[in-house]
């Protein structure tokens, strides 16, 4: 099993070392086909640095491509675009994986051959889908993740296929665009998820209205009622559930805003 991990990078030059160490570190570290660094147009020294820890680390296959600024869908894209490996995972610059993760996720994969796209949480909680408690590897189906937006995109690891044929992120949305893609793969491949902890979350941010493109809680809240329209009109849902989430949404953001307030 062959791996390209894709990162894409713009002003990480407080976290991007932490990052590649984290991936220096992993026990499964021969599985790791290249190190694609994707740098978005960064105007702090990122990319200096990356050049730096290049040549510190000549074992590492690492690969840097620097574009102009285009958004981290641009940047996911060109990586998942050039890799080599039968699979690709995903890391934010900004994030880092735990030792054993990619090991754990291949042990899966080689109990479970069906698994196409397998991805996991940010934090300890237990993913909750409504009434449910999702504790065990699961196959979900898109109507799960309408409702949770889940797994968490520095978790996922899935075939290069999968990119081949239905192709990356939308490069015009800015918000809420990991849930449109992991919908649409869901709605055709064999998505799992595993509750087990593999990665550490910026820090342990809490996942929105602190800081970044999830600190806009009325920009997120848009993307994801484009992410419904869309999928509505690509019949990956139905008409009923499409209502549903309308109003499930707007008392998801109305109780984030008061959530960040009291913060």
């Amino acid at each position: 099993m062959n791996i390209s991990v894709v990162i894409p990078m713009y002003n990480s030059r407080n976290t991007i070392i932490n990052t590649l160490d984290s991936i220096k570190n992993q026990t499964a570290i021969s599985c790791i086909l290249e190190i694609i660094i994707v740098n978005d147009g960064s105007k702090d020294d990122s990319l200096k640095l990356v050049n730096k820890y290049k040549e510190d680390n000549p074992n590492l296959p690492i690969l840097i491509v620097d574009k102009t600024n285009g958004g981290v869908s641009t940047a996911r894209n060109k990586g998942m675009e050039i890799a080599k490996g039968d699979w690709i995972a995903l890391l934010d610059s900004d994030d880092e994986w735990l030792p054993n993760k990619i090991e754990y996720q291949i042990d899966i994969i080689k109990n479970n051959p069906q698994i196409e796209f397998l991805g996991g949480p940010f934090n300890n909680r237990i993913l909750k889908i409504l009434w449910r408690k999702i504790d065990y590897l699961y196959k979900a189906n898109v109507y799960d993740i309408c409702i949770k937006n889940f797994p968490q995109p520095s978790t996922v690891i899935f075939k290069k296929k999968i990119f081949e044929e239905i192709g990356g992120f939308d490069e015009l949305q800015r918000y809420a665009e990991d849930g449109n893609y992991f919908v649409k793969i869901c709605s055709k491949y064999n998505l799992y998820y595993d509750p087990k902890l593999l990665i550490i979350y910026d820090s342990g941010k809490r996942g929105f209205g602190e800081r970044g493109l999830s600190s806009n809680l009325k920009k997120m809240y848009h993307g994801n009622i484009k992410n419904i329209r869309e999928y509505r009109n690509m019949k990956i849902i139905k008409f009923g559930f499409y209502l549903f989430l309308r109003s499930f949404y707007l008392m998801k953001y109305i109780r984030r805003i008061i959530i960040s307030k009291i913060k």
